[in-house]
C-alpha cells in the first residue's frame, strides 16, 4: 500500500516537475535562438495534443471514423477556441520581443490581478486576504517586468525600451484575453456543467469521454483550421528553424532496417549518424513535454486539494525560474535577455508569496477550472 502510494506521488509529481520544466526549458532554448517561432512552436503543440487526444474522441462506424457525442455542443465551444488561440499564440509570440524567460515566468502570474478586476466588474466579492495578496502580486509583476527594462546598455536603448514595451504590451493583452475566456467557460460550465475531474470513471450513457478531456481536445483541434491564416508565417518560421546549425545523431545498427535519409553517413562500425538541424531536438521534447505538463496537472488535481495543487505549481515556477536565471544562464546570454536579479527576486518572491495568499484567502475551492492551469503553466 505505502510502495504503491509513493509510486502514485512519485510518477504523478515526475509529470509535473519533469514535463513543466522541461517544457520551459526548451522553449527558452528555442526562443532564445529563434524568437520569431512563436507561431511554429504553438502549432506542433496543438498538433501534439490533438493528436493525443483523437482516439479518445472518435469511434468507428461501418461508414467510417466519427466523432463520439460530446456533453457541451459545439457552438459554446468557438468563442473559447478564438480566445485560447489568440492567447497561446501571444504568449509565444512576446519571445520575438526580447522578453526573458524569467520575465515571461512571472508576468503571467500576474493572471490573478485580470481575474479579480473583471470578477469584481461581474458582481463577485473577494476577502481583505484576496484583495491584499493581488496587490502583492501586482506590485511583483511590476518590479520583475522592471528588472529586464533596467538592463539596456546599447546605442540603439530607445529602439530596445520600445521593443521591450511592445513584448509586455503582448503579455498584457494575453492576460486579459486569459480573464475574459474564465469568464466564458464559468458561463459555459454552469449551463452544460463543470468537467469532471481527471481521473474520475464517470462518463455519459452514450460512452463520450469526461469532459475535462473533451476540453482539452476540442480547445487544441477546433484551432488548427485557424493556423491556415499563418501559413505563410508558418513556412518561414520552419524554412528558418530548418536552414539553422546542424547537429549529428548516432543511432545504433538496427536502424539500419529503416529508409536512410540522404543526409545520413555510415560508420566503418555500421552506425548510422543523420544529421538534422540543432532546433528540432528541442522542438520536439517540447511539445512531448507540453503533454506530459498537462497530463502531470491534470492528475494532481485528483488527488490533492485545490490548495495543494496552487503550492505545488507555485513551487514548480519558482524550479523553472531558478533554471533559467541560474542554470540556463551560466551557458550565457545577450545583453537584451540580461535581468537586474536583485529586483526580479524579489519580484518574483512577492508574486510568489502573494499566489498562495491569494489561494489561502479563497478559502475553498477555486471558481476556475483546474483543466486550463496546464496550458497556461
Amino acid at each position: 500500500m505505502v510502495l504503491s502510494l509513493l509510486y502514485d506521488w512519485a510518477t504523478t509529481l515526475s509529470l509535473v516537475f519533469g514535463g513543466c520544466c522541461s517544457n520551459a526549458i526548451t522553449l527558452e532554448q528555442l526562443t532564445s535562438e529563434y524568437p520569431k517561432a512563436g507561431s511554429l512552436i504553438t502549432f506542433f503543440q496543438f498538433i501534439i495534443i490533438s493528436l493525443y487526444g483523437l482516439p479518445r474522441h472518435i469511434t468507428w462506424t461501418r461508414y467510417g471514423p466519427r466523432f463520439k457525442p460530446h456533453r457541451i455542443p459545439l457552438t459554446p465551444y468557438l468563442i473559447q477556441v478564438a480566445l485560447f488561440y489568440l492567447i497561446s499564440l501571444l504568449n509565444n509570440a512576446a519571445f520575438g520581443y526580447r522578453i526573458p524567460m524569467a520575465v515571461h515566468i512571472i508576468f503571467r502570474s500576474g493572471g490573478l490581478i485580470i481575474s479579480m478586476v473583471l470578477g469584481w466588474l461581474v458582481g463577485k466579492t473577494y476577502t481583505v486576504t484576496q484583495v491584499l495578496s493581488v496587490i502583492l502580486v501586482t506590485f511583483g509583476v511590476i518590479l520583475t517586468t522592471l528588472s529586464a527594462s533596467q538592463t539596456s546598455t546599447s546605442a540603439n536603448s530607445s529602439v530596445d525600451s520600445y521593443t521591450y514595451g511592445t513584448g509586455i504590451a503582448i503579455l498584457t493583452l494575453a492576460l486579459l484575453l486569459s480573464g475574459f475566456l474564465g469568464l466564458v467557460q464559468d458561463r459555459t460550465y454552469a449551463q452544460y456543467g463543470r468537467p469532471d475531474p481527471p481521473g474520475t470513471k464517470n462518463k455519459t450513457e452514450s460512452g463520450s469521454s469526461p469532459a475535462w478531456q473533451e476540453s482539452m481536445f476540442y480547445l487544441h483541434f477546433l484551432s488548427l483550421p485557424m493556423f491556415l491564416f499563418l501559413r505563410h508565417d508558418l513556412s518561414v518560421q520552419f524554412a528558418t528553424v530548418n536552414a539553422g546549425t546542424p547537429t549529428s545523431l548516432t543511432l545504433p545498427n538496427f536502424a539500419g532496417i529503416f529508409p536512410l535519409p540522404r543526409n545520413t553517413t555510415v560508420t566503418s562500425q555500421g552506425l548510422r549518424i543523420i544529421h538534422i538541424p540543432a532546433a528540432y531536438l528541442p522542438l520536439l521534447i517540447n511539445t512531448l513535454a507540453q503533454l506530459l505538463c498537462v497530463a502531470g496537472v491534470h492528475r494532481l488535481t485528483t488527488r490533492v486539494s485545490a490548495l495543494t495543487v496552487t503550492l505545488v505549481l507555485v513551487v514548480r515556477k519558482a524550479v523553472s525560474l531558478v533554471l533559467s536565471v541560474v542554470g540556463i544562464g551560466m551557458m550565457g546570454r545577450s545583453q537584451t535577455t540580461e535581468v537586474d536579479k536583485f529586483m526580479m527576486w524579489t519580484g518574483a518572491g512577492m508574486v510568489l508569496l502573494g499566489t498562495v495568499g491569494y489561494t489561502i484567502g479563497t478559502g475553498g475551492p477555486p471558481t476556475k477550472n483546474n483543466g486550463d492551469k496546464p496550458k497556461k503553466e
